[in-house]
């Protein structure tokens, strides 16, 4: 019988930052631009976004009549899109901008910190599970898949829970872009 792997064990999320450009020499002109140019969610554009791609290499074992899911490791790629200058900046929109920037990435860091806490969650939550009278392995998996729905929920709400804090009147986002937008 081999060891279940415990959580978090052996992989790392693989981060990626994306930029698309924005133009302007004003903090108004470049929130503008944030506004045309900015991902797209829905209908609606935002100002940077955080995605992230997961896929598992699921260790099912059959042990007697039974299934149990020895390991499971995931692959995870979190991708951070946000807006960058096309162009030069003059040095006090430059200094505004880089407040903006940095603040705007630590927003996103969250939503990844959210991400990679959802995967301890799955890995908890289905390493080690077992389903009797299972020896094709099959229904272990649809066993799974209202845990997983589950955690998946539970992440969706507290991103959501997130954002509706971070950009509610006087949220730090709100306080960011104004700040940009208002300029020194």
């Amino acid at each position: 019988m081999a060891p279940a792997i415990p959580a978090t064990a052996g992989w790392e999320a693989i981060e990626k930052i994306e930029t698309y450009p924005v133009s302007g020499t004003t903090g108004a002109e470049l929130y503008a631009s944030i506004g045309e140019h900015g991902p797209k969610l829905g209908i609606t554009r935002t100002i940077a976004h955080t995605s992230f791609r997961l896929t598992w290499k699921r260790d099912y074992q059959t042990r007697g009549n039974d299934c149990v899911l020895a390991s499971a490791v995931p692959t995870l790629v979190i991708t951070t899109v946000l807006p960058k200058p096309a162009g030069k900046l003059p040095e006090q929109v430059r200094r505004s901008w880089q407040t903006f920037i940095d603040g705007v990435t630590a927003h996103e860091r969250v939503h990844g910190d959210h991400i990679k806490a959802m995967v301890k969650e799955i890995e908890k939550a289905t390493i080690g599970l077992a389903e009797p009278n299972d020896p094709q392995c099959r229904k272990i998996r649809e066993k799974m898949q209202p845990v997983l729905g589950e955690i998946s929920r539970a992440e969706r709400q507290k991103q959501r829970d997130f954002d509706k804090v971070e950009f509610a009147d006087g949220g730090n986002v709100q306080r960011l872009v104004l700040a940009l937008v208002n300029g020194p």
